[in-house]
């Protein structure tokens, strides 16, 4: 009989304590005593901006950051006589037609070259490009960069020691917009071919408009098709015969 009143007390006591830690927890949601902070927010919290802004001082340490284009981290040439494929040329698109164009043929010179016949036994030389950095200084609302580009050649086959001269183009695009675009025929001495030659070519006269946004593109690689010198022929004087009159 002990037991059962004792029993049914503690069962009584049991479901007293539950109702008060409910209610205890139900009135600590509304002061806040237990409030893990989830699902309520600060009444004094601004909501954070729905157009991010560049500071100027993120603006003031923006530098371009500098890529190499498919198809010209490498420049090949070949023996006479065989046919070299063309690296892809930094041009800028007129109109949308033309890029759409421009994107065809890169895809379609991409398909030749998977399907072209090996000729690595004709290759005088292979260069390619490794490491690209860059630095900047803004001083009178311009923006001076400093682009360099890193690369070896290794001989090939049909090498012989001597100078060679590699094409590398440097560009800078905002946009559509060419900002500044050069190419350099830089030239190095490879004396060895047993072994690849490194080189580091450096182009510190980039000067294009200071940027007002980070949306300046800056690209350096192998350009074979810039046209070639011109030289002029002199030019034929022809003098007129003096008429002899009696």
């Amino acid at each position: 009989m002990a037991f059962r009143t004792f029993s049914g007390r503690f069962l009584a006591g049991l479901a007293l304590t539950g109702f008060m830690l409910a209610a205890a927890g139900c009135q600590s949601s509304d002061n806040g005593i237990l409030d893990l902070g989830f699902g309520k927010k600060d009444p004094t919290t601004p909501p954070p901006p729905q157009d991010p802004k560049v500071l100027a001082s993120q603006l003031q340490a923006y530098c371009p950051r500098v890529t190499v284009r498919d198809g010209t981290a490498f420049f090949n040439t070949y023996a006479k006589g065989v046919q070299k494929p063309k690296s892809k040329a930094m041009r800028k698109p007129r109109n949308q037609a033309e890029a759409e164009q421009q994107a065809q043929e890169a895809q379609a010179a991409a398909n030749a070259a998977a399907t072209a016949p090996d000729e690595s036994a004709n290759i005088i030389y292979q260069a390619s490009i490794s490491d690209v950095t860059r630095d900047c200084l803004r001083a009178n609302g311009q923006l001076t960069m400093k682009i360099a580009v890193a690369g070896k050649v290794v001989p090939g086959p049909k090498f012989s020691p001597g100078t060679i001269t590699m094409p590398i183009r440097i560009a800078v695009m905002h946009g559509t917009d060419v900002l500044y675009s050069q190419i350099h025929p830089y030239q190095i001495q490879v004396t060895d071919p047993s072994v690849a030659t490194q080189f580091v070519f450096t182009d510190s006269n980039v000067v294009v408009p200071e940027p007002s946004a980070q949306d300046y593109q800056a690209f350096a690689g192998y350009d074979e098709t810039a046209p070639k010198a011109t030289t002029d022929k002199p030019k034929k004087n022809h003098k007129k015969k003096a008429v002899v009159t009696n």
